[in-house]
């Protein structure tokens, strides 16, 4: 080991985007076994030299990257690790210091939870929770753990959910169709809107058709009133979050196409269920996006750009989507099946679970045709990786859940997690199927032990010492 007074060159440097908060970048001597501790304080004598008022500055706890490594130890033992001499000069990067994501509550659930979202918007001051199960019924939770209303109409386990309006939800499952249920009636009703009226809060406005297989993932965009399924059919569906937009179809097609008397088990258990819900107006696809070779895991709309959709596949590719024209128009190709993405929107990355444990970052507007596909990948899981959201503070950070039981929150200039969130009683046999990093409400996540579990995920910086 290196003599504990020896000393190594460092440079600090941020991405910090609050200027009181940034030094010079000069090059310095510190101790060789200083750790993040030593380090921050450092940091904050810099700040607090620079300030030119002269008053009191608050005490900031830092983190401290080292080629994209966060450092746990001391900088000896980084550079025993790495192999390096005492004699090189490091770039050191620090970030405010973020506060472990404790646990705060859950809710039991009838079944497994498979999806999870939050209303949201001005109209909605009050924030739930909603939840698709694998009973068939969309809930929506206060805060307090209650179900404030159930959703019945799926003929089979919920796959996704998701929150269009104050007036509105839409979920998708294994019985093939997407559903938009009526939360309540508009404050502003229009002669339109009378046929609307007539359902009640809770029911079904309209049954969507068009996917031959489970339908897994949802998204929704509000500026353009669409939403964005993904399927097992290999197919990606184009929807309008308003049923009169979309043509209407007839349930007893499927059965008076056919040219024999031969029809499966599957078509007359359609049919049944289509004669029980015959009052429910039913709509196909504005367009169904097919090009994918595998099961479709996951579809989004670019948050820049609500034209543009993202999907992932078991077939091992990103696609990009052109969704005017109903055309894919970049296909990346990994090595492994991808079961979940989300967008780092400042970035502009695509952050995308694997089959093979791991997250990867991708750039979409990088060229395919480059051996580089891949910027980053993020690795600790230690099973399928199937749910990602982005940190509504913090453009660096998102969190993955995993069959492995467990959500870990990133830091995407570190390839290893900051933390890892198992379930309340700290077990980690049961699979996560569903996360969001919901504002207002922390880290939610839901699964195979039937509950909705909140961990902090709001003001996450540390306070003051």
């Amino acid at each position: 080991m290196s003599d504990d007074k020896s000393q190594i060159k460092i440079r600090f440097f941020t991405r910090e985007k609050d200027e009181s908060l940034q030094v010079q970048d000069t090059p310095m001597y510190v101790p060789i076994q200083l750790k993040r501790y030593g380090l921050s304080e450092i940091v904050n004598h810099l700040i607090t030299s620079q300030n030119e008022t002269g008053g009191f500055v608050a005490t900031t706890p830092f983190d401290f990257l080292i080629d994209g490594q966060l450092l746990r130890s001391s900088l000896d033992d980084y550079l025993v690790k790495n192999g390096l001499s005492s004699e090189v000069s490091l770039d050191i990067e620090y970030t405010r210091a973020v506060l472990p994501p404790s646990f705060l509550s859950s809710f039991s659930n009838e079944d497994w939870i498979s999806s999870v979202d939050v209303t949201s918007g001005i109209d909605t001051p009050q924030r739930s929770i909603i939840t698709g199960s694998y009973d068939g019924i969309v809930r929506t939770w206060n805060l307090s753990g209650q179900v404030e209303k159930m959703y019945s109409g799926h003929s089979g386990p919920i796959r996704a959910v998701k929150f269009v309006s104050n007036t509105r939800l839409v979920s998708a499952g294994n019985d093939r169709t997407l559903r938009i249920w009526k939360t309540k009636n508009s404050p502003v009703q229009t002669s339109n809107d009378d046929d609307e009226l007539n359902v009640e809060e809770g029911k079904t406005l309209a049954i969507l058709e068009g996917h031959s297989a489970p339908v897994v993932s949802l998204d929704v965009s509000n500026e353009t009133s669409r939403i964005i399924s993904g399927s097992y059919d290999k197919s990606i569906g184009l929807w309008s979050t308003d049923y009169k937009e979309m043509t209407v179809v007839d349930p007893m097609d499927e059965l008076n196409k056919s040219t024999n008397n031969k029809v499966s088990t599957a078509a007359k258990k359609r049919r049944k269920l289509a004669l029980k819900d015959g009052s429910i107006r039913r709509r196909a696809p504005l367009s169904l996006l097919e090009s994918h070779t595998g099961p479709v895991e996951q579809a989004i709309f670019d948050q820049n750009d609500n034209t543009v959709g993202y999907s992932v596949s078991q077939d091992h590719t990103i696609k990009t989507w052109d969704l005017v024209t109903a055309r894919c128009v970049d296909t990346k190709t990994t090595s492994y099946s991808l079961l979940s993405i989300a967008q780092l929107k400042p970035l502009g990355l695509l952050a995308c679970g694997s089959s093979a444990r791991h997250i990867t970052l991708h750039d979409p507007r990088a060229d395919s045709s480059s051996a580089k596909i891949t910027q980053q990948q993020l690795i600790g899981h230690k099973n399928f990786v199937v749910s990602l959201d982005t940190c509504p503070e913090n453009e660096y950070m998102l969190c993955s859940g995993s069959h492995d039981g467990t959500v870990k929150v990133w830091d995407v200039r570190s390839n290893a997690p900051m933390y890892t969130i198992t379930r309340e009683n700290g077990e980690t046999k049961d699979k996560i199927f569903a996360t969001r990093w919901a504002e207002k409400i922390g880290i939610i996540s839901g699964g195979e032990d039937k509950k909705v579990q909140i961990n902090k995920g709001e003001n996450i910086f540390k306070s003051e010492q």
